[in-house]
Order: C-alpha cells, then structure tokens, then sequence
C-alpha cells in the first residue's frame, strides 16, 4: 500500500501545548476510525509552522477526505517512492 507524506501548514504549531497536539491526535485518530482500516496515520513531525504527516492509504483521495472530515490543512500531498537511509549507501558494497 502506498505511503504519503502530507505537509501541514499550521502557524505556530511547534508551539502547541501536549494537550493541544493531543486534541489533535484525537480528532484525527476519530476521523480515522470513521474511514476505516485502510487509511493508517504512522507519525507526524511538528516544527515552527507545519506538521509533516505520514500516512499509508490506498490513494491520495482518503489522505484528503480525511484532512477534509478533521479539519486539517494538506497543503502538500507526496506519494513516497522509495525510503533510504545511511544503509543504503552499504548496498553497493
């Protein structure tokens, strides 16, 4: 199934209180459960102004119909590729 990564544009996120990003965590997690099995949210990266959101769903259709349903921006929808990471760099070897 398909990963995404969703840029959230959310002034002043990095300042957001534990229980604000639980509230948050709740609605999304609500909104989650309504959709279905299909569409799994695996974690979320909070900076100064954004939210960085990945996601494993059939289509880039449920990742907005979920930001849709919860209220949430998805100023950016990517479809992940391929991952890598430093033991990439030992495959060749």
């Amino acid at each position: 199934m398909p990963t995404y990564v969703i840029e959230r544009h959310i002034p002043g996120a990095g300042a957001l209180s534990p229980a604000d990003l639980q509230a948050v965590s709740e609605k999304s997690c609500a909104v989650l459960r309504d959709l279905g099995p299909t569409v799994q949210w695996q974690q979320s990266y909070v900076t100064d102004n954004k939210l960085y959101c990945v996601y494993i769903a059939p289509s880039e259709t449920l990742i907005r119909e979920h930001a849709r349903l919860g209220g949430f921006p998805a100023d950016s929808i990517a479809r992940v590729h391929r991952v890598i990471d430093p033991t990439t760099a030992e495959a060749g070897g």
